[in-house]
């Protein structure tokens, strides 16, 4: 058994060093291009639709959509997006940023979350203008069908591409990974790791170091309580969802109120440095860099616009109005990427330093809420643990609507176990590895959902025209 678990460490460790060798060639400004240039020509063409029309955005949360084809309503198709995107990149992300770019960084931030906005729209308005079906009848969302109903059947190829990449692309690789070495660092000393005879001995049935089998135990654990969430199937997860977004967000929110209250003198200084240094030499280069760290090769993890996964929820909806789905689906980018982001560099700046060596994000973030309040740290590391694992119960319904696109739901249907077994496997790799698979799947996601979202685009303007000419 040794033996075994040996070599599969080895297999595990050269499959990660050809990710990211793969990750280097097939993402990076290419990819920034094509998420934040195709979201810039989304957005003008559309007419500036993420600002326009934000207040009917909102406008749309307080209408019901009981009692239309569908799974969820439009609420929960939100709440269970936004579970999927606030995560570490909205903290360790944003850190990075300000120390890459200084404050200014964050103004582009800013700029990128009405891009992603207009992405969104456009994606939410054709999930329900192209809704497919599974082979049993329930309503199905997602890129694969919006590829194969509005490009045309000769283009299922491309279909089955995104569907293909969805399956590995939505395993949460980066929040096992990131989740683990989080709990590691906050709660356990490396001392105390490698003396432990509990580890020790199971380390010497499995052929793991004492810090790989704490990983491979760590990551048993995420499973099984994810598993009691995902295997409940889509209503579950959007249920769990609906309370644990809000509730999230909103101890967050308390948190940045808290400190913003006791440094209220040092707030308009913060936000007149981010405006000041927006577009010096500094911030232009370190904001091209956040962007393309968090935009292009990580804002795709921050608020998947463009990514396509979001259709796949918001094609689940009741709504039957494109419209007014992609109204609903907009408002995503705005809550990660604008109010989650924001409430953090406030955060950071107020009571943390960005004058650090090398590039740091999470440490970064938890000094600070240590400095501002007492045990914020601790705070902070249990806000990321519900973001991570929020994230991870909306991905396994991602990667279950590929897999049954492609393979129909009597072999679909056990997706979740693959998707269980996946957490356990990236607590254990190695970080480069987990972020180079990120970025590869991500990339390919990206590659079939933006070719299918420009084509379309002319179809999402005219049913705007029409929906609001009505109005």
């Amino acid at each position: 058994m040794s033996r075994f678990f040996s070599n599969f460490v080895y297999m595990l460790e050269k499959i990660g060093q050809f990710i990211i060798d793969a990750a280097e060639l097939l993402c990076g400004y290419p990819l920034f291009f094509l998420l934040i240039g195709g979201g810039l020509y989304l957005f003008l063409s559309s007419g500036a639709v993420s600002l326009r029309r934000l207040p009917a955005a909102v406008g749309e949360l307080r209408k019901k959509t009981d009692g239309q084809e569908g799974q969820i309503s439009s609420a929960q198709a939100l709440a269970s997006v936004v579970a999927a995107t606030i995560g570490l990149g909205n903290i360790a992300g944003v850190a990075i940023a300000l120390v890459m770019g200084g404050p200014g960084a964050i103004f582009w931030m800013w700029v990128s979350a009405l891009v992603g906005m207009a992405t969104k729209y456009h994606e939410g308005v054709l999930a329900i203008m192209y809704k497919g079906k599974d082979d049993t009848g329930k309503p199905q969302g997602g890129p694969m069908h919006i590829i194969e109903q509005g490009l045309g059947p000769k283009w299922k190829p491309l279909a089955k591409f995104f569907a293909i990449a969805g399956l590995f692309g939505t395993m949460c690789i980066m929040n096992a990974n990131q989740l683990t070495e989080a709990f590691m660092t906050t709660f356990t000393r490396p001392e105390s790791i490698a003396s432990s005879d509990f580890l020790s001995g199971i380390g010497s049935v499995v052929g793991l170091a004492n810090d790989g089998v704490y990983r491979l135990l760590f990551g048993c654990a995420i499973a099984v309580i994810v598993a009691v969430v995902i295997l409940g199937g889509i209503k579950r997860i959007a249920n769990v969802a609906s309370v644990m977004v809000p509730f999230m967000v909103g101890l967050y929110f308390l948190m940045v109120l808290y400190i913003i209250l006791t440094n209220l003198g040092d707030v308009p200084a913060v936000f007149q440095r981010i405006f000041s240094e927006a577009f010096n030499l500094r911030a232009g280069f370190g904001a091209l860099a956040g962007i393309a760290i968090i935009g292009a090769r990580r804002a795709a993890l921050v608020n998947d616009a463009g990514i396509g996964t979001a259709s796949i929820m918001h094609g689940a909806s009741r709504n039957n109005n494109p419209v007014r789905e992609g109204l609903v689906a907009m408002l995503g980018p705005s809550i990660d990427s604008g109010l989650v982001c924001t409430l953090t560099a406030v955060a950071i700046l107020l009571c943390g330093n960005i004058d650090v060596e090398g590039v740091k994000g999470l440490e970064v973030a938890m000094k600070a809420f240590g400095n501002a309040i007492p045990y914020g740290d601790i705070l902070l590391m249990f806000i990321v643990v519900c973001f991570a694992m929020s994230s991870m119960f909306s991905y396994s319904f991602y990667g279950t609507t590929c897999a049954t696109y492609l393979f129909g739901t009597r072999i679909g249907k056990y997706y979740a176990w693959f998707f269980l077994a996946s957490l356990v496997v990236f607590a254990i790799v190695p970080i480069e590895a987990a972020v180079g698979a990120c970025d590869l799947f991500y990339a390919l996601m990206a590659i079939p959902t933006m070719i299918a979202v420009l084509s379309l685009s002319p179809k999402v303007r005219k049913a705007t025209r029409e929906y609001f000419a009505k109005k």
